[in-house]
């Protein structure tokens, strides 16, 4: 894997990662349908999915606007928009897959009925910037529908094991440390107006992982990938690492064990120029 498609996404783009995106799509994806019905998408529309991934949103996207309509997936990484094609392919959709940083993409004027973007302005430095180019692109009467962090700090563990506890806290560490602002959900609502939209929708999204319903495995997977990915950063040692793990398999038979994963928000605006 080459070093830029190594730095495509947070927790790299190999076959474990496309499993665990598999895993936190089917926790998330009533959150994404239900957006989606609020902002009124709908057959013979183009929508833009910003910062597409591997594309599952975009898959079930096709789907809802139908032959007559249009998706536009974008992402940084070249294995997620081949994988995005070979979905197009095999389903008969008509899903553009574009391969472009989004400081580079390009967006005909006026050519979107909408967006949706999930967990992509968290990790860029300039979300402001993109989503003037988004907005640019949008008709008038154009939405968004946009799902990020509010606070990613409420991710925590009942009961406590402090092994995993401090793992956590260093994970929002080394985001903290980045020009990126991993909270980007709380800043949308006053954001957003100040590039010609209308906020039309807002409500805050939270989940309760426990060991035996399946919201448990988005927390886990996440865990397990990203944890041995800050010992070469710095923030954790090996053996941190496996204390943490062995902290998260120990919850896992713990009778009532949960966990409080990030607060999420939704935030639904319509152009209004």
């Amino acid at each position: 894997m080459s070093v830029k498609e190594e730095k495509a996404y947070i927790l790299g783009t190999d076959k474990e990662e496309l499993f665990r995106l598999g895993v936190q799509h089917q926790v998330w994806a009533e959150e994404a349908q239900h957006g989606w019905r609020v902002a009124q998408f709908r057959p013979g529309q183009t929508i833009l999915d910003l910062g597409c991934g591997p594309g599952y949103c975009s898959e079930e996207l096709a789907f809802l606007v139908g032959e007559k309509g249009k998706v536009i997936g974008i992402d940084k990484s070249e294995k997620y928009i081949e994988f995005l094609q070979e979905t197009a392919s095999r389903h008969n959709l008509n899903i553009l897959a574009m391969q472009a940083d989004f400081d580079n993409m390009l967006l005909e004027p006026s050519s979107l009925d909408g967006m949706y973007c999930r967990w992509a302005l968290a990790w860029i430095p300039n979300p402001k910037e993109v989503l003037q180019k988004v907005v640019q692109a949008l008709k008038p009467g154009g939405r968004m529908v946009i799902q990020e962090y509010y606070d990613w700090s409420l991710l925590q563990t009942e009961p406590r094991k402090e092994a995993l506890a401090h793992a956590i806290s260093q994970a929002l560490k080394s985001f903290k440390d980045t020009d990126n602002e991993v909270d980007i959900g709380r800043n949308l609502p006053s954001l957003l107006p100040e590039i010609g939209m209308k906020i039309i929708g807002f409500r805050p999204m939270a989940k309760i992982a426990t060991p035996d319903n399946g919201i448990w495995q988005w927390p886990k997977t996440f865990f397990q990938s990203y944890f041995p990915r800050l010992i070469e950063q710095n923030y954790l040692t090996p053996q941190e690492v496996d204390s943490a793990l062995e902290d998260l398999e120990a919850l896992e038979k713990v009778s009532g064990a949960s966990i409080c994963t990030c607060l999420m928000i939704e935030v639904i605006a319509e152009k209004i120029i």
